[in-house]
């Protein structure tokens, strides 16, 4: 798995990750790597990874985590650290087999968090960071916005059918996420501690209009970390920035890419 154009497959531990290059001309150069969010995967960054290779002129990488897209299926509950896992176990094993030293992390909600948690605990080194809808501690708001969602009915179903465009096992890729936010045992996460360790420049996406998270989120973030921290609030915009305002995230992260390269 190395290199623009190797995609496929890797496997840790037994584990097949999904994985896919974009662009071209890594050769130990910076490469943006896409983290994904809680029901997210490869499939899902749909034109993004492309349209943000031509702006930046530098590769982009991604994988689905276990228990998404392709990738082999969740064998157990998630813990109440399975971002930490995440972040400071699998991610460093990931970036290693794509022969990947110089990322620039971009990363959406649950993938933001990871990106975060894997610079700020020493997990690896990263050139730069770009969040969007992340989350450094637990909100009500997104527990209730979570719990909205699970309620058994029409829109459950519908968002479970649609889950099943991209992932081998929806509902239990659906049921993986959102137990463990919901769960009292979830209440305690918190990744505050961590951002003091993050000295690399940041970009803070988030939309205004986010139901998971409130604006205390890119508060947090701009104030914890160590480096410089740049917020971006996006108006008439949800949780998926990228997908409701594309062209603004694409011109925000190649300026951004463009002063940390």
């Amino acid at each position: 798995m190395v290199g623009p154009g190797a995609n496929g497959f890797c496997e840790l531990d037994g584990i097949r990750l999904e994985h896919r290059w974009w662009g071209s001309g890594a050769d130990g150069g910076p490469v943006l790597v896409l983290l994904h969010e809680g029901l997210g995967s490869v499939d899902q960054w749909k034109d993004l990874p492309v349209d943000m290779a031509a702006a930046t002129g530098l590769p982009v990488f991604a994988y689905s985590r276990q228990g998404y897209g392709r990738s082999t299926p969740l064998g157990e509950p998630r813990a109440p650290d399975y971002m930490h896992h995440e972040a400071l176990l699998v991610l460093p094993r990931v970036l290693e087999a794509a022969g990947i030293d110089d990322p620039i992390l971009v990363g959406h909600s649950d993938g933001a968090s990871i990106a975060l948690i894997h610079a700020g605990a020493g997990a690896g080194a990263a050139r730069a960071i770009v969040t969007v809808a992340a989350h450094i501690y637990v909100e009500q708001v997104c527990v209730d916005h979570i719990a909205a969602m699970r309620r058994p009915g029409e829109d459950r179903d519908e968002l479970v059918e649609r889950l099943g465009r991209y992932h081998r096992d929806p509902e239990a890729t659906f049921a993986g996420w959102s137990d463990i936010w919901v769960s009292p045992d979830f209440r305690t996460w918190d990744i505050r501690p961590h951002l003091a360790g993050i000295e690399c420049p940041v970009l803070v996406v988030q939309g205004c209009d986010d139901p998971f998270n409130t604006v205390a989120m890119v508060d947090g973030i701009v104030a914890g970390v160590a480096g410089p921290a740049e917020p971006l609030l996006v108006p008439d915009c949800g949780h998926v920035v990228h997908r409701d305002q594309p062209e603004l995230v694409v011109t925000a992260v190649a300026r951004f890419v463009a002063g940390v390269t």
